[in-house]
C-alpha cells in the first residue's frame, strides 16, 4: 500500500479487529480441555509434561545468610590457618573489610550411612543425612540482601519477576481449592524486601503467596478474620451479592487481572474458613507429634507445613524470622547456635513425619539462605559490629544448601568450596541452577 493512501482503520483497530484471527490459527493445537478450564479455575490442579516424583514443595528459608563453613560445608584447612593470613590467591573481596582465617568453632562429624558430614549445630537434621542431597557448590551474583533475596527467590535481582513459589503454582495449580495453593510462614514480621519474595508480578495474582504469621496464638489469631463474624448464612449472601457486583463490573469493562483476582481471593477466603481453621490448628495433633517437634515458633510452623502439604497445598515457604536473622556479623558462635537451636528439631521432626506418613517421596524440601559467609573473620567496622571481631561477612562465592525427598539422591554431595570455603570450584551451581 502506498504511503498516504487512506485506509479505514488506523494500526491499533486493525489489530484489535482482525488480531483474534492471528490467535486462533495457533490456538487449535494448544487448547486442551485441561488448560481450557484454567480460564474458570487457575488454580485448578494440572498435570506436568512429565511423570512427576516431587508434588509438592516445602522451602525453608535461613533469610540473612547461614554460614556453610558452620553448618554442612566442613573445612579442616580452614581450621589449620584460623588467626592467620590466607595464602596469596586465595581471599576475595568481600562487601566489608575481613581479617585472618577464622577456622569454624563447631566440630563437624559423619553421620549415616553416607558418612556424610555436618555440624554439631544440627544434631536432629544429622539423624537424616541418608536422605539428604547437599549441595556444597552453589554461588550468586552480589554479595547484598535485597538482590539476593531476589534472585533466589525471583530468578532475577533487579528486574520485577514471579517467586518460585508463584511459578509453581501457575503450572501445577493447587490439589485443594479451599486452601491458598502458595502459603508463606515468616513469624514477628516480614524480611527485608517483604512481599516481593513471594509475589506474582506478571503472573495473575492469584498465584501470590499468601502470608501467615505464625507467631500469632490460635488460627484465628493466625490468619485475621478467619472466623465469620456474622452468621454463615448472612455472610454468604453478603459474598454472593459482592460477586454479582464485581460480576457486572467486569463484564461493564472487560477483563482485569486485577479485579478478577480479587473476586477469586474472596472466594477462596470463605472456602478457607472451616478448612484453614483445620490445617493451622496444631493443637489437633498428638502429644507425642507435638513434643517431637519441640517448643516455640519454629516447632510450630514445620508442623504447621506438614499440615498444610498433607491437605495438598503445593508450596509452603517457612521464613526463620523478620529481617535478616542469619546475618551475624558478629558473636557467630552464640548467634548461629541460637538460630540452629531455635529450627533444629522442628525441621529433624518435619522429616521424620514427611517420611513415616510417605509424603517424604513426592515433597521436596529446600533448605538454605540467600548466600554464605566468608571463611575469614569480619573487621571491626563503627556502627556494624559494635566493635567485635568475631564474626563473618557476607559471601556469594560460595555456600552450601540442602534438599530432601522429592526424588532426590540421598546421601550424597555436589559440588565443593575451594580448601577454605571461599568459593564453589568444583561443580559450581549458580542460583538460576
Amino acid at each position: 500500500m502506498a504511503a498516504g493512501e487512506n485506509f479505514p482503520f488506523a494500526r491499533r483497530d486493525f489489530l484489535t479487529r482482525c488480531g483474534m484471527g492471528f490467535g486462533f490459527s495457533a490456538l487449535g493445537s494448544m487448547l486442551t480441555k485441561e488448560s481450557y478450564g484454567v480460564t474458570t479455575n487457575p488454580m485448578a490442579p494440572r498435570g506436568p509434561h512429565f511423570a512427576p516424583t516431587a508434588k509438592r514443595v516445602i522451602h525453608l528459608f535461613m533469610n540473612g545468610g547461614p554460614s556453610h563453613v558452620d553448618t554442612f560445608d566442613p573445612k579442616p584447612e580452614l581450621t589449620r590457618w584460623s588467626g592467620k593470613p590466607l595464602p596469596d590467591g586465595s581471599r576475595l573481596s568481600t562487601e566489608r573489610k575481613t581479617g585472618a582465617a577464622f577456622g569454624s568453632p563447631f566440630r563437624f562429624r559423619r553421620h549415616g550411612a553416607s558418612g556424610l558430614s555436618v555440624s554439631e549445630l544440627f544434631p536432629h537434621v544429622a539423624k537424616h543425612v541418608d536422605e539428604l542431597c547437599v549441595i556444597r557448590s552453589m554461588y550468586a551474583d552480589v554479595p547484598n540482601h535485597e538482590p539476593s533475596l531476589m534472585l533466589m527467590n525471583c530468578g532475577d535481582g533487579r528486574l520485577v519477576r514471579p517467586s518460585m513459589g508463584s511459578w509453581v503454582t501457575y503450572g501445577l495449580g493447587s490439589e485443594n481449592q479451599n486452601l491458598p495453593g502458595f502459603v508463606v510462614l515468616c513469624p514477628g514480621g516480614y524480611p527485608i524486601t517483604e512481599t516481593q519474595n513471594w509475589r506474582s508480578a506478571f503472573l495473575p495474582g492469584i498465584y501470590q503467596g499468601t502470608y501467615v504469621d505464625p507467631s500469632k496464638g490460635g488460627p484465628a489469631d493466625v490468619i485475621p478474620n478467619l472466623r465469620p463474624a456474622r452468621p454463615d448464612g448472612r455472610q454468604a449472601r453478603q459474598l454472593d451479592l459482592l460477586r454479582s457486583l464485581n460480576r457486572r463490573h467486569a463484564d461493564a469493562r472487560g477483563t482485569d487481572a486485577r479485579l478478577e483476582a480479587r473476586i477469586q481471593s474472596f472466594e477462596l477466603a470463605y472456602r478457607m474458613q472451616m478448612e484453614a481453621s483445620d490445617a493451622f490448628d496444631v493443637s489437633r495433633e498428638s502429644p507425642h507429634v507435638r513434643k517431637s517437634y519441640g517448643s516455640g515458633v519454629h516447632a510450630k510452623q514445620c508442623l504447621i507445613a506438614r499440615r498444610l502439604v498433607e491437605r495438598g497445598v503445593r508450596y509452603v515457604q517457612l521464613w526463620h524470622g523478620a529481617a535478616q536473622p542469619w546475618d551475624n556479623h558478629d558473636d557467630i558462635e552464640k548467634n548461629h547456635r541460637k538460630l540452629a537451636k531455635e529450627c533444629d528439631q522442628a525441621i529433624g521432626a518435619l522429616l521424620t513425619d514427611l517420611k513415616r506418613t510417605g509424603l517424604l517421596e513426592e515433597t521436596l524440601v529446600i533448605w538454605g539462605g540467600e548466600f554464605g559467609r566468608t571463611p575469614t573473620v569480619e573487621l571491626s567496622k563503627p556502627g556494624a559490629n559494635a566493635g567485635k571481631v568475631n564474626g563473618r561477612d557476607h559471601n556469594h562465592y560460595g555456600f552450601s544448601m540442602w534438599l530432601a525427598g522429592g526424588g532426590v539422591k540421598g546421601g550424597h554431595v555436589h559440588g565443593a568450596t575451594d580448601e577454605f570455603g571461599f568459593k564453589a570450584v568444583e561443580n559450581p551451581m549458580h542460583v538460576h541452577d
